[in-house]
């Protein structure tokens, strides 16, 4: 069985996710951030909040 370990995320930005171009606007944010040297940048929902966040300080296994 596999465990993993909790991880501190932060959230660098917070998108509405009923704005007229959807999750592009987060999209697009969070490939910038990449290009400037933050490679685990990505988009998440926030359903509680009803909103896109693009988060770091995640894993992908």
């Amino acid at each position: 069985m596999a465990t993993t370990s909790p991880q501190a995320r932060t959230v660098l930005e917070r998108f509405p996710a009923g704005s007229p171009r959807g999750s592009w606007p987060a999209e697009e944010y969070a490939a910038a951030q990449r290009a400037q040297g933050r490679p685990d940048a990505q988009v998440v929902m926030d359903l509680s909040s009803d909103q896109f966040l693009v988060i770091t300080g995640t894993t992908t296994e």
